[in-house]
């Protein structure tokens, strides 16, 4: 995906610019400090996703998103959290808090590229759909209907996966929970994360995939009524 980023602080834009570098389906072709220059690229330029702050000195990001005709996905990145709602009112595809880490800014890109797949390859998008995991200084690439469950280990975050494959990261578990569609994976342990369509059986004290028995947490019980 072709982005570009909008913030009156450079630092920011730094930010940005440091994280879309590690996300591979993103490229972030142009920064802008001066909102109103962005509009003159955007007018020339296929554009599909903007980083976009909200709090800028002469013209807002909610009122610079308005005045675009068709405007492309958005983002907004911001300090501040009382436009959340609005953002959303706007369609934005995600709200990052600053400062924001690289698997919060991960989890909205994906957001993106899934509504980009859909939009462009209408009927592919469960077949495609993925995450990148940091292992080490690289990212590995997941494909969601891969995963069975997650699991806390020590230090570690492992990852099971379909034919016995296991991919083990530092990323913490409730980072690792920000990255998954939430319609399809839920925590119903502190230390596990499961995928709810490969549930073969549960009770009310166990879940069962495949022929592994995973405990459901007391605070985690809301998972029962999903289910059941």
């Amino acid at each position: 995906m072709i982005a570009i980023a909008i913030d009156d602080e450079p630092i920011a834009l730094d930010v940005v610019r440091s994280h879309a570098s590690k996300v591979p389906f993103i490229e972030l072709v142009e920064t802008f400090t001066n909102a109103f220059d962005a509009i003159t690229f955007l007018q020339n330029n296929k554009t599909d996703l903007i980083f976009l702050d909200i709090k800028m000195p002469d013209i807002n990001g909610i009122d610079f998103l308005n005045s675009l005709g068709t405007p492309p996905m958005v983002i907004f990145t911001t300090a501040y959290s009382e436009h959340a709602v609005k953002s959303f009112e706007l369609d934005a595809i995600d709200y990052l808090l600053k400062p924001f880490s690289l698997p919060r800014f991960l989890k909205a890109c994906n957001k993106a590229q899934e509504l980009y797949i859909l939009r462009n390859n209408s009927g592919e998008l469960q077949q495609t759909a993925y995450i990148f995991v940091k292992d080490g200084y690289e990212q590995i690439k997941v494909l969601i209907t891969d995963i069975l469950y997650i699991e806390a280990s020590g230090n570690y975050t492992q990852i099971h996966l379909n034919n016995d494959r296991l991919l083990s990261t530092r990323v913490p578990l409730n980072e690792m929970l920000q990255l998954l569609p939430t319609k399809k994976f839920i925590r119903i342990h502190r230390a596990f994360i499961i995928s709810k369509e490969k549930v073969t059986k549960f009770d009310r004290a166990q879940v069962w995939i495949e022929e592994t028995s995973i405990p459901i947490g007391a605070t985690y019980t809301q998972f029962l009524q999903e289910l059941g």
